[in-house]
């Protein structure tokens, strides 16, 4: 962390120390889709994980994987949770959209 409080450069730009992570394209990403029940109070869903790219790019990619599964879930930290047992219609799903190395 940088110790700056005040900079009277105009031209100055605050860089909180992480880098901007760029989306790898679809034929790049190396997805894992699996089933877990652990820790989630007894119910099932799907996993995606291994995702890289930036947030926004997470958000689309699960909001439209729930939209075409027809459940909830969420995206965090490079990983999607999809509510219940859909892992085929994932991998169908992410096979279509272009992503080729889902497992």
């Amino acid at each position: 962390m940088n110790n700056i409080v005040f900079s009277t450069n105009p031209d100055f730009h605050y860089n909180d120390g992480e880098p901007e992570v760029e989306t790898l394209a679809p034929d790049k990403q190396k997805l894992r889709v699996s089933i877990e029940r652990h820790h989630r109070g007894g119910k099932t869903v799907t996993l995606v994980r291994g995702f890289v790219g930036t947030d926004d790019d997470l958000q689309a990619l699960a909001k439209q994987l729930k939209t075409k599964c027809g459940t909830g879930g969420s995206a965090k930290d490079g990983e999607i949770i999809i509510q219940g047992e859909v892992k085929d219609k994932v991998v169908s799903l992410l096979l279509a959209l272009g992503y080729k190395n889902t497992k």
